[in-house]
């Protein structure tokens, strides 16, 4: 009952017109991110949260989280439409997203996967609403040792599932847990790193390096890749005599597909480092194989599509619980996410629903509203999103970098951090040019400072002693699921190469 009236208290607060008017600008926004090829939600956020500055935090909350999951509605739109991911998390939805496209059924395709990420995304809203205070009044008895296995349990995942080569992930979190150490420690009070430069005092701030790694970084690769040559002709046209509404047929083929795909995409999502590109494509995965015909998947399959679409978008709201009750982000996303609420002098943790109720339940309630408002725009303006795919790449690289550079400098007005945005986009192509995590990085540098802080407080505590994190029931749960997680990364992977692979024999 408790639940149900702080649910109504922060609707009441989610529904003020300029309220709504930030989530439905950020709804569009982060559908037109993730349209773009080559974005997602990590560029969307970092080139975006300084044009949040000055505004109420619940308001530029609500917004920000809209363009988070308001990204995975519009990165499949490329997907079925040129073969092109929005972003990493739309990759499995190629996979029969694009055959259904060719087959004449782009049109029920885009319905489709408009309907299963409204699905994916609710069930996911709701399963918040339950799980959050019991995660948050679970995570009160957490102390210094336990924040700092959390953190580590993050980074961990992240390093290991998010591609091939674990030592170029590990060797990305290094570089971001140095960055994190730059400037003034704060407990003896000497300089880390900052070759005597007054702009390094206060560190290395988060917003250039997001913003250069993710917005320039991806600019300049998807350049490099020729992103910028796929233009309208690959677009695939809607054929007049093909209906445009799905049958009957592909809601009820895909009814329990939905089930299956939102709580799969869920659980994955609340576990720090999966996110929501492991969850599609272990929701394919599955769908493929509790198929009675799974020759058809990768051929034009409609449950190929909307199991990836429930599923990421679930655990793009799953992984708002670790964010909201531990303070752990667990994606690149979620780690801007946190900085903005560190902007705002707000800390996400155990205490911060029961301190800050308005905000979390604003942010829980508006959720519904943006999933809603989410499924109205999928379907109703997917033609003028089509025409945003025939916009030339050459004219939109121009005003991304002006966006990336005035977003930069409004931050502190500072000419450092400008250059430094730009230097971090340089490293940032190289970075995804030859296979490194741009993603670890950027986790590394936000959990770094925090996890160093948890680190020499158990430290404090337990007097020098390690036996500290196994002498705490609560540190020892906590490493006996770090080592589970890792256990399972094989069977994640080899989940993603199956899907993967079934998708290439399909087609």
């Amino acid at each position: 009952m408790d639940i149900f009236a702080d649910l109504v208290m922060g609707l009441s607060l989610a529904i003020t017109p300029i309220n709504l008017l930030y989530l439905l600008v950020g709804a569009m926004v982060g559908m037109i991110v993730g349209v773009i090829p080559g974005f997602g939600p990590s560029a969307g956020l970092a080139i975006l949260l300084p044009v949040t500055f000055g505004m109420d935090p619940i308001g530029a909350i609500m917004m920000l989280a809209a363009i988070y999951y308001g990204a995975m509605y519009g990165g499949t739109i490329t997907s079925i439409l040129l073969n092109t991911p929005g972003e990493s998390a739309t990759v499995a939805s190629t996979f029969d997203g694009f055959p259904l496209a060719k087959n004449g059924r782009a049109g029920p395709a885009l319905v489709m996967q408009a309907v299963a990420s409204f699905v994916g995304g609710t069930v996911g809203v709701v399963l918040i609403t339950i799980l959050a205070p019991m995660f948050s009044q679970v995570s009160r008895s957490f102390g210094p040792p336990e924040y700092f296995l959390l953190a580590s349990m993050g980074m961990l995942t992240l390093i290991v599932m998010i591609g091939a080569n674990w030592k170029l992930g590990c060797l990305s979190a290094l570089v971001g847990f140095a960055l994190g150490t730059v400037g003034v420690d704060l407990e003896t009070g000497q300089g880390r790193y900052t070759f005597g430069s007054a702009e390094l005092i206060g560190g290395i701030y988060f917003i250039p390096v997001a913003i250069g790694l993710f917005g320039l970084g991806e600019l300049f690769y998807a350049f490099y890749i020729g992103l910028h040559r796929q233009g309208a002709g690959s677009i695939v046209q809607f054929q007049k005599e093909k209906r445009f509404w799905p049958d009957r047929m592909d809601w009820i083929s895909t009814r329990w597909t939905m089930v299956r795909g939102s709580i799969l995409g869920f659980v994955v999502g609340v576990i720090p480092g999966a996110g929501a590109t492991i969850a599609s494509l272990m929701a394919y995965s599955l769908e493929r194989s509790v198929s009675k015909t799974p020759e058809k998947f990768g051929q034009g399959e409609m449950a190929g599509l909307v199991a990836p679409e429930t599923a990421n978008n679930a655990a793009s709201s799953g992984a708002m619980i670790p964010l909201l009750t531990l303070g752990i982000p667990g994606s690149a996303s979620t780690a801007v996410l946190l900085a903005a609420f560190l902007l705002w002098g707000l800390r996400p943790g155990p205490l911060f629903m029961a301190q800050n109720p308005e905000l979390a339940w604003g942010l829980i309630a508006s959720m519904y509203l943006g999933n809603m408002a989410l499924l109205a725009i999928s379907i109703f303006a997917i033609p003028l999103f089509v025409l945003l795919l025939k916009v030339p790449y050459r004219l939109l690289a121009p005003a991304i970098v002006v966006i990336c550079a005035l977003g930069t400098f409004s931050v502190h007005a500072s000419f450092i951090e400008t250059w430094l945005m730009f230097a971090a986009g340089i490293v940032g192509f190289f970075m995804r040019l030859y296979g490194f995590s741009p993603a670890a990085l950027v986790l590394a540098l936000v959990l770094g400072p925090l996890a160093e802080e948890a680190l020499r407080q158990t430290m404090t505590i337990s007097r020098g002693s390690f036996m500290i994190f196994v002498d705490r029931p609560a540190s020892l749960w906590i490493l006996a699921l770090t080592v589970v997680l890792l256990g399972l990364v094989p069977l994640f992977q080899k989940l993603s190469r199956a899907a993967g692979a079934a998708a290439k024999a399909g087609g």
